[in-house]
C-alpha cells in the first residue's frame, strides 16, 4: 500500500464558504501558536510535550475559548500535530547541511492550510459533469473541483487538505492510500552494463548522462524579467493596500509558473529515463552546504537539485528502476579509465587525463564515473578491474550523443523545449538524431 497525493483546483461554493474557510484556517493557526508558544517551546529539550499530551488539552483550550469550537476537532487536531511534523522537517534540512532556526509563531500568511484526517469530509466525484466533483467539508461547505484525473478505484482517502495559495487562488489535495499496480524492479544479477546510466547533474547542462546526452537547463529569461517587473510593481503601492494585495498575487503567479515550468521538466526527463533503463545512477549532492558555501547561490537553486534526486527516486519506484545516489567526491577530477586525479578549473570544460591520455567532455567523464560507482555500488558488477576502461571505451571520446559523431568542443546540447512532455520521443528520437542532424 501506498499514499499518493492528488492535486486539484478548487472553487468555493459561495462567498460565505470562502470567508469560513479562511476563518477555520486562522483558528487552526491559532491553536497552533498557542500550542507552540505555551506548551512546546517552554518545555525543556529533554521533556518536550508529545502530540498526544498537546491533544488531550484541546478540549481544556476550547472551554476557554469557545470560538475555537467552531472548526471541526481533527482539523484542530492536525494543527497541533503540525508542530512535530515541522520539527522533523527541521531536522532533516539539518542533516542536508541548511543553517536551520526554530519553530516560530506563524503569521496569518505563513498558515494558509487546514487538513481533515479520515473524517470530516466528503468527496463526490458523480456529479454529472464532466471533470467535476465536489468536496463537502465539515463546518466550512462545500467546494467545486476541477477534477483532471480521477483517484484509484481501489483506494482509500486517508486525508483532504484545503489550501489558500498566495495567489489567492483554492486548492484542495486528496492524500489516497491504494494498492499500486507498479512494475517490480528487475532483479540486480539480470541487469545488464548497457541498462544502465550515469547522470550528471550540472549547470552549464541540467543533464549529461554517459550515454552522451546532453539536456540544456530551461530558459528562465522571460520569467525572470516578469517576476523583477511585478517586484517592482509592488514596490510601489502602499502596504496592504488592495492594490498592494493584487499586485502581490500577481508576483506569486509569476513564481508559481517558473515553479512549475521546472516541475515539468523535472518529471518530464525522470519518467523517460527511468522508463528506458533499469537502473539510474546519479550523484548524492548535499545542496544545503553547496548553498552555504559557493557563491553562485541563484543558478544552483535554479537547478533545483535535491528536488531532482527525488523526483528520480520517486519515478523510479512508479517504473520499476534502481535509482542509485553515489558519494559525489572526486566525480569530476577523477578520470574514469585509470582512477587519476588532476585539478580542473569551472572554466576547463574538457577532461584530459595527465596519465592514461583519455580524453573527453569534462561532464561526459564525470558521467562515466558515477555509473562506474553506481554498477558497484548496486553490485551489477563485483570487481571493478577495467571496469572504468570498458565504459570509456564503450563511450567514445568524439561521440557527442549515443549515435553521434562530433567531436565533444563542437557537439550540441538538446534544448529543454525539445522535452514537450513525458510522451515525447525526446529521448527516443531527438536525442539520436541531434548531432547528426
Amino acid at each position: 500500500m501506498v499514499e499518493k497525493a492528488f492535486k486539484y483546483a478548487a472553487e468555493p461554493e459561495d462567498t460565505t464558504t470562502a470567508e469560513s474557510a479562511w476563518q477555520a484556517i486562522q483558528t487552526c493557526r491559532e491553536v497552533y501558536n498557542h500550542a507552540l508558544t505555551q506548551e512546546y517551546k517552554p518545555a525543556p529539550d529533554y521533556d518536550k510535550p508529545s502530540y498526544t499530551t498537546m491533544q488531550n488539552k484541546l478540549p481544556e483550550w476550547k472551554h476557554e475559548w469557545p470560538e475555537w469550537s467552531t472548526v471541526y476537532s481533527k482539523c484542530l487536531q492536525m494543527a497541533v500535530r503540525r508542530i512535530k511534523h515541522s520539527e522533523t522537517i527541521l531536522d532533516k534540512l539539518k542533516e542536508r547541511g541548511f543553517d536551520v532556526g526554530e519553530l516560530k509563531w506563524k503569521a496569518p500568511r505563513e498558515f494558509r492550510s487546514i487538513c481533515y484526517n479520515q473524517s470530516g469530509f466528503d468527496v463526490d466525484s458523480n456529479t454529472g459533469r464532466t471533470d467535476h466533483a465536489t468536496v463537502e467539508l465539515s463546518k466550512i461547505g462545500t467546494f467545486h473541483l476541477n477534477f483532471h484525473r480521477p483517484l484509484p478505484n481501489n483506494g482509500d482517502i486517508k486525508q483532504v487538505i484545503l489550501k489558500k495559495q498566495k495567489t489567492g487562488d483554492w486548492t484542495i489535495s486528496i492524500i489516497v492510500e491504494h494498492n499500486a499496480d507498479s512494475p517490480e524492479k528487475p532483479a540486480v544479477e539480470d541487469i545488464d552494463v548497457e541498462d544502465t546510466v550515469g547522470i550528471d547533474l550540472g549547470i552549464t547542462t541540467f543533464i549529461h548522462d554517459s550515454d552522451g546526452r546532453a539536456f540544456k537547463p530551461l530558459d528562465e529569461k522571460e520569467d525572470r524579467e516578469r517576476i523583477n517587473k511585478c517586484h517592482q510593481v509592488v514596490s510601489r503601492k502602499e502596504h496592504e493596500s488592495n492594490n498592494w494585495n493584487k499586485a502581490r498575487q500577481r508576483l506569486a503567479r509569476a513564481y508559481e509558473r517558473l515553479s512549475n515550468k521546472r516541475k515539468a521538466y523535472r518529471e518530464a526527463l525522470t519518467n523517460a529515463y527511468t522508463q528506458r533503463y533499469d537502473a539510474v545512477f546519479l550523484e548524492d549532492l548535499n545542496v544545503g552546504r553547496m548553498m552555504q558555501q559557493n557563491g553562485n547561490h541563484r543558478n544552483i537553486a535554479s537547478m533545483s537539485w535535491y528536488e531532482t534526486l527525488q523526483t528520480f527516486q520517486r519515478f523510479g519506484e512508479k517504473n520499476g528502476c534502481h535509482v542509485v545516489l553515489v558519494p559525489p567526491e572526486g566525480t569530476t577530477k577523477r578520470c574514469v579509465q585509470c582512477g587519476v586525479e588532476s585539478e580542473k578549473p569551472l572554466w576547463v570544460r574538457d577532461h584530459s587525463c595527465p596519465s592514461c591520455g583519455f580524453k573527453t567532455d569534462r561532464d561526459q567523464n564525470a558521467a562515466l564515473e558515477v555509473q562506474r560507482l553506481g554498477l558497484l555500488e548496486l553490485g551489477v558488477v563485483e570487481n571493478e578491474s577495467g571496469l572504468g576502461q570498458e565504459l570509456a571505451e564503450s563511450t567514445p571520446a568524439e561521440t557527442g550523443t549515443a549515435a553521434g559523431s562530433r567531436s565533444s568542443s563542437s557537439r550540441d546540447v538538446i534544448p529543454a523545449s525539445a522535452v514537450v512532455d513525458t510522451g515525447s520521443p525526446t529521448l527516443k528520437e531527438r536525442t539520436a538524431i541531434a548531432v547528426s542532424e
